[in-house]
């Protein structure tokens, strides 16, 4: 039971003209402390009981004051400010924290799926930093939609189809050299890419060549074929290096070529229904009755497109998982296509598609300017997560040099800084990267996080926790410092729900930095480990509850926690 379910099942039993969750949502947080925990607007009951809300307040009061529901209350004007029971609720919150360890905050499974499209980086091209908030946002909202009851399938939808393999074919056949691209296959893929687009300002025709070899590729040429086979399996090696780093998974590698003969089946449908009109020789679905323009289904030569391929996806999706919601990780700058597509289903009777958001966020900048593939400005991503490794290597060399398994520590601080530093940001903010502050021990970051959980954990070593015995210790030691900090540790499972409702991972992470700085106050005022055997396991109890709590918050968000640093 939370602290807002406590307080409202309080005043239901004098207040019989609102349910419990209606008090629950009238209840409000002060301004200030010294006014109370929660405070209920007692304007609410004014009309139903004709009087004034002063009035109701201050017979609230009379009524509540005989109890010994909450510390104090005071009508204070309109409002009856409410102080709650701060042992009672300390010994709830941590009992309910130990008792429940990791599954705290967790909601019964409800058996739901939910697809989830993430990651999906271009086959043939490096994996860079660019594409490091669609994996990471979408991990952690895969790890909350868990946690809140429902199963995810994460799904890689690999941008392995498409006019730009058609370039990349054009390039290697002109300007490539098999042994060197068997030696190095991204990079030396990635700069036939680029140097293909560099010949193209110069020689348009190129991109009538680009085109024809994707033409080939989707009518099964066996060269074709064979070159984008090899392109492929090639990237997915390299691919699979940085999912490890980043600990991330999949569930199913279904790419836009899974589709590929299920996109007929859209277009005669289509067709069927009346939907495809001509457009300059491209077959397009109107869409002017929702004030957009219309969906590209077909080329001129009769190719596909993105819109093809995401309604067939979509439509497949829907029969494998039924889902309850189907989620797509992908940049800002896809919306108007996601809209597309989705009102091109509703036209087709699909009334599911409904149930499908895209969850846009913003790009990772390089000096303030996007990066692109290209034009050969690509931050690498496996490079970037190296330096943070090493970077993390160097300051445990400074500040703990006897630290064992360093290496293994390094890799979780570096990697988790990566991490932290993008889902602090708010997914539709636009993220500048900075390894030097990433990687501070102070300030919103992930080893700040990190660092707070290894001293917490040593703690507990030091105050044998291990072997402590089942007590009821006094949880009313330390009160002047305490109650911020159990507050937030209550918030947690709310802070998970809605996290996961609004798909922004941020909310998350912004608890983790005010629940470490509440700890870190703790211990820079208490000495947890003094006083008498019933005092300090009581302080230890509390140390335990946050521990079980920032680890299982970093989990949530893709990211390990070390008990040594």
């Amino acid at each position: 039971m939370s602290i807002k379910d406590y307080t409202a099942h309080q005043l239901s039993i004098i207040i019989d003209s609102l349910s419990e969750e209606d008090l629950k949502k009238s209840l409000e947080v002060p301004p200030n402390r010294e006014m109370g925990d929660l405070a209920f607007p007692c304007f609410i009951l004014a009309k139903h009981l004709k009087q004034s809300p002063v009035q109701i307040a201050k017979e609230l009061e009379g009524k509540l004051s005989s109890s010994d529901v909450f510390d104090r209350v005071e009508a204070t004007g309109p409002y009856l400010n409410l102080f709650l029971p701060k042992r009672k609720l300390t010994e709830q919150v941590i009992s309910e924290i130990l008792v429940d360890g990791e599954q705290y905050g967790s909601v019964k499974a409800s058996g739901h799926q939910i697809p989830i499209d993430l990651s999906s980086p271009n086959i043939a091209k490096p994996f860079s930093m660019g594409h490091l908030r669609s994996t990471v946002i979408g991990n952690a909202v895969a790890n909350l939609a868990e946690k809140n009851g429902y199963k995810p399938i994460r799904i890689n939808h690999l941008g392995d189809w498409g006019t730009q393999f058609g370039k990349l074919m054009t390039a290697y056949e002109k300007w490539g050299n098999e042994h060197a691209v068997r030696k190095s296959p991204i990079k030396e893929l990635n700069a036939l890419y680029v140097l293909f687009h560099e010949k193209a300002k110069e020689d348009p025709s190129l991109d009538d060549e680009g085109r024809a070899w994707f033409k080939k590729l989707e009518g099964g040429d066996s060269n074709a074929t064979a070159l984008w086979k090899w392109f492929r399996e090639e990237s997915l090696k390299e691919f699979e290096k940085i999912y490890e780093l980043l600990d991330v998974s999949f569930d199913a590698y279904p790419g836009e070529s899974f589709y590929n003969d299920k996109m007929q089946a859209i277009v005669d449908e289509l067709n069927e229904k009346k939907l495809l009109v001509e457009s300059d020789g491209a077959m397009v679905v109107d869409l002017e009755e929702f004030d957009m323009p219309p969906a590209l289904i077909q080329k001129k030569d009769g190719a596909s497109l993105y819109a093809t391929r995401d309604l067939a996806a979509a439509k497949y999706r829907k029969s494998t998982y039924h889902f309850a919601e189907s989620l797509y990780v992908v940049g800002h700058e896809q919306s108007l296509h996601f809209q597309q597509v989705k009102k091109v289903l509703l036209k087709l009777g699909y009334d599911w598609a409904e149930d499908m958001k895209h969850i846009p966020f913003g790009m990772i900048l390089q000096d303030g300017k996007k990066m692109s593939t290209r034009k050969g400005k690509t931050v690498l991503l496996e490079e970037v997560l190296k330096q943070t490794i090493e970077q993390a290597k160097r300051n445990i060399e400074e500040k703990n040099p006897t630290l064992k398994a360093k290496e293994q520590v390094a890799e979780i601080i570096g990697v988790g800084a990566v991490i932290f530093n993008d889902l602090k940001q708010s997914r539709l903010n636009d993220v500048e990267f900075d390894i030097e502050q990433m990687l501070r021990f102070e300030g919103e970051t992930g080893p700040y996080i990190q660092y707070t959980y290894a001293r917490a954990c040593t703690l507990l070593t030091k105050g044998s926790w291990g072997e402590m015995k089942e007590t009821n210790p006094p949880y009313n030691i330390d009160e002047a410092y305490l109650w911020d900090l159990i507050l937030t540790l209550e918030h947690f499972p709310s802070i998970v729900e809605r996290a996961f409702h609004e798909y922004e991972p941020s909310i998350l992470s912004r608890y983790l930095i005010v629940l470490a700085r509440y700890f870190n106050q703790y211990y820079g005022k208490v000495r947890i480990l003094s006083g008498t055997d019933e005092e300090q396991q009581a302080r230890l109890h509390l140390v335990k509850s946050v521990t079980v709590v920032l680890k299982e918050g970093l989990r949530l968000l893709g990211i390990k926690a070390p008990e040594k640093m």
